[in-house]
């Protein structure tokens, strides 16, 4: 298993303050592929010692909304999420959850991005869709 990377996870937290707020880390991170992790705590979960399926979408649109910002085009300023679609197949009770984030489409206005959220032993844990509005720079 790889291991979060501490120099990552500071840029994301830099990036989006939420991330750090909810202790995720970050593993890797380049135009092909954004992985991040969350792991499981008490606080983090619903009835039961189930990871909130908040937290589990929460860390899916923090690894897309990075993977789209990768994959921008050079004239553009930034990104948002305006559509999401998940797909919940499995609980969390214990380990980490990784999010892993990869762009199915890239265009001038729209990126679409996958994303699989996997347990500790690699079972998928969800399936969220992804599209990110491309923000261009105003004149």
């Amino acid at each position: 298993m790889i291991e979060p990377d501490p120099d990552l996870t500071a840029t994301l937290s830099s990036m989006m303050p939420l991330m750090a707020h909810m202790g995720a880390e970050a593993v890797s991170a380049d135009r092909d592929l954004v992985v991040l992790r969350l792991g499981w705590s008490p606080e983090r979960c619903t009835s039961g010692g189930m990871l909130h399926g908040g937290a589990l979408m929460t860390l899916a649109d923090g690894a897309a909304g990075w993977c789209a910002f990768l994959n921008l085009p050079a004239d553009a300023a930034g990104t948002t999420t305006i559509e999401s679609k998940t797909n919940f197949l499995r609980g969390v009770r214990d380990g980490h959850v990784d999010a892993l984030s990869a762009i199915l489409h890239r265009g001038r206005t729209t990126i679409v991005v996958d994303t699989e959220l996997r347990d500790a032993e690699e079972r998928l844990v969800a399936r969220v869709t992804q599209t990110q509005a491309v923000l261009m720079s105003r004149p």
